[in-house]
């Protein structure tokens, strides 16, 4: 399935274009769509598309790397990791590879549940320019939300985030045991493609320490976020009340 020009009048045919960091004409993003879409309609190949990035690429919020390679989609192919913003970016790239219009969202979200070390990493709870990804699916954009791997919901009690096609999938206020997780405070846009400067820029003045300069364009994880978010999860067998 190669990439043509939406039927829909309404849909930017930049939203079917390779970009810089939405590189979907790569041979990599290539091969892995078409090996993970399948057959079927857009719907269904997206569906797959969507597990694919959401559970083969580990998420890891101590990965980032604001280089411009480090933030395309065949860099999360080539790396098998990868945090919020370049896993929507792969997704769409993926879309893209495969016919279906896609684009970038970015909006900031308060997570009640960061680990106590990525939390004092961030020095915040807001998460500046979350990203996810959009798709122009039977006539309407939807919403998806591949960031979170189904092995990192298990261990943080975080409820997966389930993707049919059809409605949006974006964060659970609460996690399994009815603790607040995530709020969504401030909506920055949609995008054909990663606003790089604008974003690095956010990631520089938010996040100075964890993008200390020795890490800025280093891909090697600095943490097990999974392990951690484990350790700190242990203990909440009991349902905790909801929080006003």
């Amino acid at each position: 399935m190669t990439a043509s020009a939406p039927s829909d009048p309404a849909v930017d045919p930049a939203y079917l274009a390779a970009t810089s960091f939405i590189d979907s004409d790569h041979a990599d993003v290539r091969a892995l769509a078409r090996a993970a879409a399948g057959e079927g309609d857009a719907r269904t190949r997206a569906v797959r598309l969507y597990y694919a990035v959401r559970d083969r690429f580990l998420y890891d919020p101590y990965s980032v790397d604001v280089s411009t390679d480090g933030m395309r989609a065949s860099g999360v192919i080539e790396r098998g990791y990868g945090f919020c913003v370049n896993k929507a970016i792969l997704l769409a790239a993926l879309a893209r590879a495969e016919g279906i219009p896609a684009r970038l969202g970015l909006a900031d979200v308060k997570n009640h549940l960061a680990t106590a070390r990525l939390r004092a990493s961030m020095g915040t709870d807001v998460f500046f320019y979350h990203g996810f990804t959009e798709l122009w699916l039977d006539g309407k954009w939807v919403k998806a939300t591949p960031a979170f791997n189904i092995e990192l919901c298990e261990k943080f009690r975080v409820l997966p985030l389930d993707f049919d096609g059809e409605t949006d999938s974006v964060f659970h206020p609460f996690d399994a045991d009815n603790r607040r997780h995530m709020e969504y405070i401030a909506d920055r846009g949609s995008f054909a493609d990663l606003p790089y400067a604008e974003w690095r820029e956010a990631m520089l003045t938010h996040y100075p320490d964890l993008m200390r300069e020795e890490r800025r364009e280093n891909t090697k994880p600095g943490g097990d976020f999974a392990a951690e978010a484990a350790a700190e999860n242990q203990n909440h067998d009991t349902p905790s009340p909801r929080l006003a």
